[in-house]
């Protein structure tokens, strides 16, 4: 599939199968992800894979709203990255993550982004300190988003181009 064609199908996929993800398919999914570019090469980003089923519950309830989905995936990849290491850390994260979806709809798997950073369970408790209490990720290492993985158990049409808000695109000045 070309490029374009599979940035115009990746849509974001909140319904799965329960066919699993066969373990080549995560392994180029991570391998994408690890070629993902970062600011002065420095690679501040880790991944922690999730696949068992009680900790994808607990995922999905580490938010107020918007992550319940994760609970029927097949599995989720948690992106983190050091913070310490890169003043741009969630963009080189953001990056990783965009890499890990592209791969994964070209692999033919679903996926969607929960954000993590800068939200909450409830109003005692942040969402990345859940996740990071959970699957015992140290500190000095912050959490962007998790991306749920599994086969599509919903289809949705293609990016529609006449949609494209080609307003938005200025040349030589704004």
């Amino acid at each position: 599939m070309a490029l374009i064609d599979t940035i115009k199908s990746r849509r974001s996929t909140r319904k799965f199968t329960e066919a699993p993800i066969e373990a080549e398919k995560l392994d180029l999914i991570l391998k994408a992800a690890l070629m993902a570019p970062s600011s002065k090469r420095c690679t501040p980003w880790h991944f922690v894979v999730v696949e068992d089923k009680n900790d994808l519950q607990v995922i999905s309830e580490s938010r107020e709203m918007g992550s319940a989905f994760v609970s029927g995936a097949k599995a989720a990849i948690i992106v983190c990255a050091e913070e310490e290491k890169s003043n741009v850390w969630v963009e080189d994260a953001s990056i990783a993550a965009t890499f890990i979806q592209l791969m994964a709809e070209e692999l033919g798997l679903g996926s969607c982004w929960v954000q993590v950073r800068n939200r909450n369970k409830n109003e005692n408790e942040t969402t990345e300190n859940v996740i990071k209490s959970l699957l015992n990720i140290p500190e000095g290492i912050r959490v962007e988003c998790v991306v749920a993985l599994g086969y599509k158990g919903e289809e949705k049409k293609p990016f529609d181009e006449s949609k494209l808000q080609l307003d938005k695109i200025h040349r030589g000045k704004f």
